[in-house]
């Protein structure tokens, strides 16, 4: 593939909650309204499209040409559309095809968009969206191994078993025992994370939720899979969000001074591996990966987004960025590193804790928040002298790690 530098030139992203009213249709029109609009595009522009969904089919019944229908809603008709399913990675699963897109000449101008409606009437439809993310033929086998990997780190006496959750909070549960186990973890240290990530969305107008909770309150919340409680597990929700991806031709088409370098895109699959061989992450060597390939390192980092569909995930993938030596994440957490003002600000957005996790939409979310870091327009979230950043965004489940990966570097022109 060339080499050819690749820029982000408009973003665009909606209000993520719960919006029964609106549809797909209606949210896409407004991301990519918006993206088209910060990067000083017309649609007639646009040379090719990625459009990211992964519960529209469980939940609409759209599960072909997903793509085509919303965007011809939005007036974009007539170029290539391909659609983009890659679990909670989609939509930056989109943006790496875009990217290549432009980079290899096929097109100067590329959009990514990604979506999903996860709100539903029909609350059965809404958990079922997640149990086809990990493979389905061997789900009660993978479970147990999984509910076996530490066996030493127990919940309370008086512990007593929620009510019905999505699959993976019990996924995440078993692997933040493990760490546990091998590292001394805390749960106080995973409550860190999401008292953190609910201070930081109170400076986000665009968050799901927007309300500060501190580290006792993140404790003594109703219990979803131990360790987890509810804030420390990433709320469902409805959204949408979109990328105007150029080369140097497209470039001159359009608003120069407002583009941002897409220095690595990055997208690796699971191995098998064993569950205590945390050097050998998926996300990990993703992420050596694209530091090689944007000539940069952890320590260069002005920010970072990672996929926090639990509190955990978090410290795991501060960890498997390089800010931290494996086990070192939750004290990490805890010293307050990671905070707006800290060593390395991660999720200033509030992350999928708090932000939301329309997780059709959430790679491109991601995007959109460090492309406005990168510009110095975050207001009261603002990392000072932002110059890199980079996300984390994974996607299902296979054997003890994501199935996918994605991970992208930005860098300020």
């Amino acid at each position: 593939m060339s080499t050819n530098p690749t820029y982000i030139v408009g973003v665009g992203i909606t209000r993520f909650g719960k919006q029964l009213e609106t549809s797909v249709k209606d949210l896409v029109r407004e991301a990519v309204g918006a993206a088209l609009k910060d990067a000083g595009c017309e649609a007639g522009l646009l040379q090719g499209a990625y459009f990211a969904t992964a519960g529209q089919g469980s939940i609409e019944g759209q599960y072909m040409v997903a793509g085509q229908i919303a965007l011809a809603a939005a007036g974009i008709t007539g170029i290539p559309v391909v659609n983009v399913e890659n679990a909670c990675a989609s939509s930056s699963t989109a943006l790496n095809a875009a990217h290549m897109f432009v980079a290899s000449g096929a097109g100067d101008i590329c959009l990514a968009v990604g979506v999903d409606k996860l709100f539903s009437t029909d609350k059965e439809k809404s958990f079922a969206v997640f149990d086809g993310a990990w493979d389905v033929h061997q789900a009660s086998q993978q479970m147990q191994s999984l509910m076996d990997l530490a066996p030493d780190v127990k919940p309370p006496a008086d512990y007593v078993e929620p009510g019905k959750r999505s699959v993976f909070m019990d996924i995440y549960a078993s692997l933040a025992r493990l760490h546990m186990q091998t590292f001394g973890t805390t749960q106080r240290q995973i409550a860190a994370v999401a008292a953190k990530n609910h201070v930081h969305s109170t400076r986000n107008p665009l968050a799901q939720f927007q309300y500060p909770m501190t580290i006792d309150e993140v404790l003594a919340a109703r219990p979803v899979s131990w360790p987890l409680t509810l804030p420390m597990c990433a709320p469902i929700g409805d959204g949408a969000a979109a990328a105007i991806i150029c080369n140097e031709a497209g470039l001159k088409k359009l608003q120069q001074n407002r583009a941002v370098r897409l220095c690595a895109s990055v997208i690796r699959s699971a191995t098998d591996r064993a569950a205590t061989e945390y050097e050998r992450h998926l996300c990990h060597l993703a992420a050596l990966q694209a530091y090689e390939t944007a000539g940069v390192g952890p320590e260069d980092m002005s920010l970072a987004e990672v996929h926090d569909a639990t509190a955990f995930a978090e410290i795991q993938q501060t960890e498997a960025l390089g800010f931290c030596a494996f086990g070192e994440g939750g004290p990490m957490a805890e010293s307050g590193a990671t905070t707006l003002g800290g060593k390395i600000p991660i999720n200033v957005s509030g992350g999928l804790l708090s932000r939301g996790h329309p997780i059709g939409a959430t790679g491109l979310a991601q995007v959109y928040e460090m492309v406005t870091q990168l510009r110095g327009e975050a207001g009261a979230r603002q990392v000072e002298n932002a110059r890199f950043a980079i996300a984390e965004n994974g996607g299902g489940f296979r054997g003890v790690e994501e199935a996918s990966t994605s991970i992208i570097i930005l860098g300020k022109q």
